[in-house]
């Protein structure tokens, strides 16, 4: 049986997304880790302090890893990038499973973390360069679906080890674990095609042709849609190239792309500002306020895990029918407004009050914030960025924004804690009040995305005016419409139709491509 086009493209974006099921995992299983008895001998009983910067080391590392990632993936390509991701992401993970003092933890979180933050982002980056404009969408949010995925085996193997093994096995074990999904990423990834931009950014086009069909139209090279791929790809370089060859220059001194990285930037800092972190990591510590004891609170997170992964199922399935702004905006909304709903609860019912309705109810809120949060604005935090930005900066912009989700990241773990021990429940009125203030900022300033191929995102956002609202970039193009002028042979140039470079109409009203 041959796959059509699409699921073989699918399938290729769904390999590289493995490295997100060890981003899941890595954030999940600390929980369980951190509170076993064996583990806090080796480790030497830290103090609070040294507890928090064993998890926040990750996110440091992570956050380091962008410094040098964008150019990396630029200069050897997005498979060797990957690759490398991978061998550093090991190596971290062996040096936390033998770790016989807390600065092994430290070391091995750290190198970790820049694996992890490698492989965040350039599977989503990856998957947009080689996605068809229809189900870039589908594509890229597989990078949630699957960190969903790994937060789910790591609440039950956590609560598994937790209760039912004791010694060095019950963190070792755990830890070990999360080094399985990058192991066929790291032996299999040279195998899938290289990204056909990335080829056409080196000058190698006619690698570039080859891929682009066999990635859309089972290596036929005469395809239609293939052929005008090609030349939109080629003319969108060429013209990047007369205008600049300096990437950092188009970045931050072209206003447009500027107008970008500050949305990309946005977006990754306000998902931090939802308050996903306070609960992911700290959760023992908000369920006790409610009066929730520590095992209860593992195995309600198990059931959290599936919730999210429930979410961001959902997302795959229908971001590219409804579109992103839409989805973002009332997911932004819908999380304020469970954070006042929590507020009051807790306010109200404290630990002490002895009122299992208000904990449940607080439960059942927080549960509906991880439906909301996987299904509309962690999967979009990661895709968004990545879809924004042409060839020429794509790399180095979706570095620079995803260390702002890093570093806005680190900064919520170390507030945390304090906020907790001077404020208490009203340190939700934050995440509470950023759930609107998310919303409303982005329904201002962030335009639709979906369907628009990634060689015609410059002539567009340079059209869309700042304050969205009442223009073209509130609703975007119809995801498919596109994909059938390019199966016609119609070519856009920095907004224009290429009459001269485009293919026939003939031969793209005779000869289809194949969009199953």
């Amino acid at each position: 049986m041959v796959l059509s086009p699409k699921v073989y493209t699918w399938l290729c974006g769904l390999f590289a997304a493995l490295g997100s099921v060890t981003f899941g995992y890595d954030l999940g299983i600390i929980a369980s880790v951190l509170p076993s008895p064996n583990f806090l001998d080796t480790v030497g009983h830290p103090n609070d302090t040294q507890l928090g910067f064993i998890t926040s080391c990750l996110l440091l590392g992570a956050f380091a890893s962008n410094i040098y990632i964008g150019s990396l993936a630029d200069l050897v390509g997005r498979r060797l990038s990957i690759l490398a991701g991978c061998i550093v992401f090991l190596l971290g993970g062996a040096i936390q499973v033998s770790a016989q003092n807390i600065h092994y933890m430290y070391g091995g979180r750290f190198l970790a973390g820049m694996g992890i933050g490698m492989l965040a982002m350039l599977a989503p980056l990856y998957q947009a360069e080689i996605a068809h404009p229809s189900i870039r969408g589908r594509l890229t949010t597989l990078q949630q679906f699957m960190l969903g995925i790994g937060s789910f085996v790591a609440s039950f193997i956590g609560y598994g080890c937790y209760h039912g093994i004791s010694g060095q096995a019950q963190w070792r074990i755990p830890l070990g674990i999360q080094l399985v999904p990058a192991i066929p990423l790291a032996i299999f990834i040279l195998l899938l095609p290289e990204s056909p931009r990335y080829l056409a950014m080196k000058g190698r086009d006619d690698d570039a042709l080859q891929i682009l069909a066999r990635l859309h139209a089972h290596g036929d090279t005469s395809d239609p849609f293939v052929v005008a791929e090609h030349r939109e790809i080629l003319d969108q370089i060429a013209l990047e190239k007369l205008e600049t060859r300096n990437a950092w220059h188009q970045l931050f001194f072209i206003p447009s792309n500027f107008r970008r990285l500050f949305l990309g930037v946005a977006i990754q800092f306000s998902v931090q500002m939802t308050g996903v972190s306070v609960i992911q990591y700290y959760s023992p510590t908000i369920f006790a306020s409610i009066g929730i004891d520590t095992s209860t609170t593992l195995g309600l997170q198990s059931g959290n895990s599936v919730i999210a992964l429930i979410g961001e199922a959902l997302c795959v399935m229908y971001i590219d029918k409804f579109g992103r702004r839409p989805v973002y905006v009332a997911g932004n909304a819908l999380s304020g407004f469970t954070f006042v709903i929590g507020t009051i609860i807790i306010a109200l019912f404290p630990a002490g009050s002895n009122n299992p309705n208000a904990s449940r109810a607080f439960v059942s809120m927080t549960w509906l914030f991880n439906l909301v949060f996987s299904a509309c604005i962690g999967p979009l935090s990661w895709a968004v960025p990545v879809e924004m930005f042409n060839s020429a900066t794509r790399a180095k912009a979706t570095a620079i924004t995803s260390s702002a989700a890093w570093i806005s990241n680190f900064m919520i773990a170390q507030v945390t804690p304090v906020a907790f021990n001077n404020v208490g429940w009203k340190f939700y009125l934050v995440f509470a009040i950023c759930g609107f203030s998310n919303a409303l900022f982005f329904w201002a300033l962030l335009p639709e995305t979906r369907g628009i191929p990634l060689e015609e995102l410059d002539a567009y956002f340079e059209t869309v005016p700042l304050l969205v609202p009442g223009s073209v970039g509130a609703t975007g193009y119809d995801a498919s419409t596109r994909e059938r002028e390019l199966a016609q042979g119609r070519v856009f140039v920095h907004g224009k139709e290429d009459l001269e470079r485009g293919a026939s109409p003939e031969k793209g009203q005779t000869q289809q491509a194949e969009y199953v």
